[in-house]
């Protein structure tokens, strides 16, 4: 008997009882829940030259704020949002909820720069709440229909990513720094109220301790090839993801003499993407997702290379809609992936679900660190072809990997 197995109470009687279907109120609630807290850690990103002068430090000290901010959620996402098969999953969401409010609050009414970075690694582990609310989502859906659901709440999401950028830069811009924060807590609180009214409660599926359930993980991520090619596929795609998002600014800058308020306003662009998430799960339902993993890493790599085009172009606006595009595309292709392997990885043990939905992540995020990373060092030595030559490369390694059996 697999030492998975033995941690589990027993999926069938474990699971609750919602699972035999998910309200449209119940849906409608996970999905700006989740919007709402992962917004939390992107906040940070359009308003460091507010906090470079309020706060009288500088840009590298500054950068640290959303450095930290998502170092915190990598961890969180790793150490604690397997807890939501340990525990009832409704705790575990209100708790992590209250202290992103709370967070939120700190960095808000930070006095200078040292409790605003030690606020931003408390605002990234308390945003993991997220990964909680989407594992809830799968748990409360039937398997018939688990990829529209899943699919649904993803959209909440990545609109709450691809937004966040947008209304915290004009914030800022009109109310100051400060204002974004403590509006996000008031935003939180009163999150936190809804979920405590309209969020059932969940069975544990194991009573492992701590340690135990973390190790699990390991044996996990072992046991399920098809958990392996998902989490591969997922930090391949989040590589050049995260190198375009990370050099647009710069990019924009150099080349096109445009400042930060047209490179947040790429957020809306890319919120056009969010709408694969509700496709890509009914073509899930429908089709399968394997094949929604291939075609969205193909679009997604085809959305990268036609960023080679620019030089045929005639001018800057051009060059400008031809950004527009790829973006669009890209965040279309990488967000169906996404939400196909969600759904794969939800299927492979309905006790673990939070477990694996961390696997995955971590994968994903650390795809995400890394790109942004190398993104800066291809940047830096071939300009901006060299981001779109490594973002193509990854996606089309994504692509590789969902076509053959690694």
């Amino acid at each position: 008997m697999s030492s998975i197995h033995n941690l589990n109470i027993g999926a069938a009687r474990a699971a609750p009882a919602a699972e035999s279907g998910v309200s449209a109120r119940v849906l409608l609630l996970l999905a700006l829940a989740a919007g709402c807290s992962v917004a939390s850690i992107y906040y940070s990103q359009p308003i460091l030259g507010n906090l470079v002068d309020d706060l009288q430090t500088n840009d590298r000290t500054a950068g640290l704020v959303p450095t930290l901010t998502q170092l915190g959620y990598a961890l969180g996402i790793l150490l604690l949002a397997p807890l939501g098969d340990r525990y009832d999953r409704r705790k575990t969401v209100l708790v992590k909820v209250v202290l992103l409010a709370l967070a939120l609050l700190a960095s808000g009414m930070a006095p200078g720069i040292s409790a605003l970075l030690a606020a931003s690694l408390a605002v990234g582990v308390a945003a993991t709440v997220t990964q909680d609310l989407v594992p809830a989502a799968a748990t409360l859906a039937p398997a018939a229909s688990r990829g529209r659901v899943v699919g649904m709440v993803m959209t909440g999401l990545l609109l709450g990513i691809l937004l966040s950028r947008v209304v915290s830069g004009f914030v800022a811009q009109w109310f100051g720094w400060r204002t974004v924060y403590l509006a996000a807590t008031a935003a939180v609180a009163l999150l936190a109220v809804a979920l405590w009214r309209g969020l059932p409660r969940f069975a544990p599926t194991t009573r492992a301790g701590y340690l135990t359930l973390m190790a699990s993980m390991l044996a996990l991520l072992r046991r399920h090839g098809s958990l392996r090619r998902a989490s591969l596929a997922q930090g391949l795609l989040a590589v050049g993801f995260s190198a375009f998002w990370s050099m647009l600014a710069v990019m924009l800058h150099n080349e096109l003499h445009l400042g930060s308020a047209v490179a947040g306003s790429f957020g809306l662009a890319g919120a056009a993407g969010a709408l694969a998430a509700p496709l890509a799960g009914k073509l899930a339902d429908r089709r399968g997702p394997e094949l929604v993993t291939r075609l969205g890493a193909a679009i997604a790599a085809a959305s990268f290379a036609l960023l080679f085009l620019d030089i045929w172009l005639p001018g800057d606006q051009a060059r400008l809609a031809l950004l527009i595009v790829s973006a669009v595309g890209f965040d279309f292709g990488v967000q169906a992936v996404l939400v196909a392997h969600q759904t794969i990885v939800y299927n492979l043990d309905p006790a673990a679900r939070s477990r694996l939905n961390a696997i995955l992540f971590t994968g994903m995020f650390i795809g995400m660190s890394g790109g942004a990373a190398m993104g800066g060092v291809m940047m830096s030595l071939w300009g901006w072809h060299g981001v779109a030559a490594l973002a193509t490369a990854t996606s089309l390694a994504a692509l590789a990997v969902r076509c053959c059996k690694v």
